[in-house]
């Protein structure tokens, strides 16, 4: 009877995380279809009515998720750094960029899946080194104009693999690269991570033409441009 009792617990336990879980999706999903068009996002009316965004960090601080679960993992804390940056944004309201408030990155904690947590430790801690996808960087939205852009939609664990595709090209193909003959000059998230687009003995070059329609030369010479740090507002 004990043993029946524990399993019963356990499943009950199982459907009301997936069940949180799913709501957070739908909620963040709604959320960005309302507040997020062409990479811009609508602040001033966020700041005039922040309810829905802090309904849906509420949601997110009692969610369990499990890196074992990869896809969940992965959908759920793009969302929640992606959402936690406006909430950061909101929070020091009217602002020109994220860079003007200090700690916004490595200092300012936010309290997700049962964890106090900054956005540093979301990128660095719990995504690039666990998963060594370099995707990444192209669905993590930091608030900036430089940024690739943020998508009008939640990431999805059913979808989440197409998504981190799609961006990847729309960036390599986009304003993260620009291309004047055998130069090539990239954003400077290409030089910050450069372990990143650079693993298993592959170059920048390797990883820009995996994802460029038009090839690049593989002698091609390679700059970075400055990121432009001003708010991706609306």
């Amino acid at each position: 009877m004990k043993k029946f009792f524990f399993i019963f617990i356990t499943i009950i336990g199982v459907n009301l995380q997936a069940q949180n879980l799913d709501t957070f999706f739908k909620g963040a999903d709604e959320f960005l279809k309302d507040y997020v068009k062409n990479g811009k996002v609508a602040y001033d009316d966020i700041h005039k009515n922040p309810e829905k965004l802090n309904a849906l960090l509420a949601n997110a601080e009692t969610i369990s998720v499990s890196e074992s679960d990869a896809k969940n993992y992965q959908a759920f804390w793009i969302n929640a750094y992606n959402l936690s940056v406006i909430k950061g944004i909101i929070d020091n309201y009217p602002t020109n960029s994220p860079l003007d408030n200090k700690g916004f990155f490595d200092k300012t904690t936010y309290s997700l899946a049962g964890k106090q947590i900054t956005l540093n430790d979301i990128e660095h801690k719990l995504l690039r080194p666990k998963f060594k996808d370099p995707r990444f960087h192209f669905v993590l939205v930091c608030g900036a104009v430089g940024c690739p852009p943020l998508i009008s939609k939640a990431y999805l664990p059913s979808t989440l693999d197409a998504q981190l595709e799609a961006q990847t090209k729309k960036a390599i193909n986009g304003s993260f690269l620009k291309v004047k003959k055998n130069k090539v000059s990239a954003s400077k998230i290409m030089e910050w991570y450069k372990e990143d687009f650079t693993m298993n003995g592959t170059t920048e070059i390797d990883f820009i033409n995996k994802y460029r329609t038009e090839k690049v030369s593989d002698k091609a010479k390679l700059s970075y441009f400055d990121y432009n740090w001003n708010l991706n507002k609306q």
